[in-house]
């Protein structure tokens, strides 16, 4: 499944951020240096769940995370606790192994950095599950605070739905 408005959109949106910065902004200034420096936290970040490690590591305990759509998920969650409770755990308890991210762009301007990336894994009923998501990070020091996800709230709610949680 691929989402083309969703990432035409992106791209028209990033195209338009682009052209509305004043050149001096574009250049070697501290807003690009911060958007190069976002970017690698966020790089790294994402190169380290690959290799097993967690992507979350790098969300302020107070973060604010948006699940945009229409599912019982869909929601704002206040702190790294209530996202991990009430949006990350149902679905990971339901994984036989752990999501492995595929990244396929991530852009920066200033604190704000935008990963496109597809993650898999397999149930514990022993389905294959695969997802699409756009995630959108406001960093501040290398830290984000506030994420918006755009993801297949179906699939996501269909492994809940129909698979046990893991008895680890």
């Amino acid at each position: 499944m691929t989402f083309p408005l969703l990432k035409d959109s992106l791209l028209k949106a990033g195209a338009a951020l682009a052209a509305a910065l004043p050149a001096a902004a574009q250049a070697n200034t501290p807003a690009s240096e911060a958007a190069v420096r976002n970017e690698a936290v966020v790089k790294g970040a994402f190169e380290a769940w690959e290799e097993g490690g967690n992507v979350f590591d790098i969300l302020a305990p107070d973060v604010v995370w948006t699940i945009h759509g229409s599912g019982t998920v869909a929601d704002t969650y206040h702190g790294v606790e209530d996202f991990t409770q009430r949006a990350s755990l149902p679905l990971v308890s339901r994984l036989a192994g752990p999501l492995v991210p595929q990244v396929h762009d991530i852009w920066a301007a200033g604190d704000t950095v935008i990963i496109r990336f597809d993650a898999s894994s397999t149930t514990t009923g022993g389905n294959p599950y695969s997802n699409q998501f756009v995630w959108i990070f406001g960093l501040e020091d290398g830290v984000v605070t506030e994420a918006e996800a755009f993801l297949d709230l179906v699939a996501y709610q269909e492994v809940v739905d129909n698979n046990e949680p893991r008895q680890d």
